[in-house]
């Protein structure tokens, strides 16, 4: 046989397993979407990574030789070893809390909760008896308070002190958890662990996963998640963040949630002195100053805009005013021939009215944008 018969029988060999790959990933898929309805996480034959619950598929397709299949879990292993972050020093953590603009409470509960995971790992490191320590975490309070800023100090102060081993946070909410499939919402939730093993799971407006009745798949993710608390209770800390009524309501909607989060934190409101100090931070930050005249009216707007603390969302307030300045300067700059540093760098009393304006033309389209769903459902 000649070459040439060589090279078009490998080239027919080699559409045939690329036939038989195709027809097997989408036999497969149908399989999953039967069983478990349509996901993005089916199984890839090229990459024979399952998700939980599916059988994985021989990789009998590969031309890697099998030396070079031994060597790639190992290359893996040493990139995720290179991608974990050394713990931070405890002092610099204990630094940056100390610079958060307000936040006096919580600040006073983060060093008592240091102090205690302190001792604790001395009297281990002494052979002397400790007690189960949970820092599982309650966070209640209106948005834009700090919640999310200081689960994410949490978990490298955790870092920091040994207690987590990778001291990461992963963020979600109820539909980061529930799926529409009975069954499903287990595996997304255990996903979702999974990715936060080591870490912090920051679960905001977690209240979500048991208003909804006794037949709503969010209770299915509360199960999965007490259950993964107590098998994980080494190297997972869990936060659940909200409303102070409505995460109180959550913690004692079931025994299981009220044995695990016994720790609680209340983040109050930002004042207006606090808010113009986070003004001024953003603005020093980005290369922006306040025109003299601008601070009183600065003022103002908050005090007047701070009256919803729940629409206006405190430091997400003050931010979204922050931006909206900035993008209102654009706008008059733009107009002008020519335009000097100090100009690019000075926000005005007009920059301030013409962003608050904005904002609250957004605040009247978004109310009407959830009278008109409320009207759908």
């Amino acid at each position: 046989m000649s070459r040439k018969d060589d090279s078009r029988r490998e080239e027919i060999i080699r559409l045939q397993n690329d036939i038989i790959r195709q027809m097997t990933q989408t036999n497969l898929r149908n399989v999953g979407e039967d069983l478990w309805g349509r996901t993005n996480d089916l199984v890839s034959v090229e990459e024979n990574t399952p998700p939980p619950g599916y059988p994985a598929v021989p990789d009998v397709f590969s031309t890697a030789k099998p030396e070079e299949k031994k060597e790639a879990p190992q290359q893996e292993t040493t990139q995720k070893k290179a991608e974990e972050k050394p713990p931070e020093n405890i002092e610099d953590l204990k630094k940056e809390l100390a610079s958060y603009i307000g936040l006096d409470l919580i600040k006073d509960e983060v060093q008592s909760l240091i102090n205690l995971v302190t001792i604790y790992q001395l009297r281990r490191e002494n052979d002397l008896p400790t007690e189960d320590l949970s820092l599982h975490m309650v966070f209640s309070g209106n948005p834009g308070t700090g919640k999310t800023m200081i689960a994410r100090l949490m978990s490298r102060i955790y870092h920091s002190l040994g207690i987590l081993s990778k001291g990461h946070l992963v963020e979600v909410d109820r539909s980061g958890l529930v799926a529409g499939y009975v069954g499903q919402t287990a595996i997304k939730t255990q996903e979702v662990i999974q990715k936060a093993l080591g870490g912090v799971l920051f679960i905001d407006e977690a209240y979500a996963l048991t208003t909804r009745g006794p037949q709503d798949y969010g209770q299915e993710a509360v199960e999965t998640l007490l259950k993964a608390m107590e098998d994980h209770r080494d190297d997972l800390v869990v936060i659940v963040a909200g409303y102070v009524d409505l995460m109180n309501d959550f913690v004692h909607s079931n025994p299981g949630l009220e044995s695990r989060f016994n720790r609680f934190m209340y983040f109050p409101d930002y004042t207006i002195e606090e808010m113009m100090g986070i003004f001024d931070l953003r603005a020093n930050k980005a290369g922006y100053t306040l025109a003299e005249d601008a601070r009183k009216t600065l003022e103002e707007i908050l005090r007047e805009e701070s009256e919803n603390a729940i629409g206006f969302g405190n430091a997400r307030g003050v931010r979204n005013l922050f931006e909206q300045a900035i993008s209102r300067q654009a706008n008059r700059l733009a107009k002008q021939d020519k335009v000097t540093r100090d100009e690019l760098m000075l926000l005005t009393k007009e920059d301030l009215m013409d962003a608050e304006d904005s904002m609250d033309e957004e605040a009247l389209e978004e109310t009407a944008e959830e009278k008109e769903d409320k009207q759908d459902d």
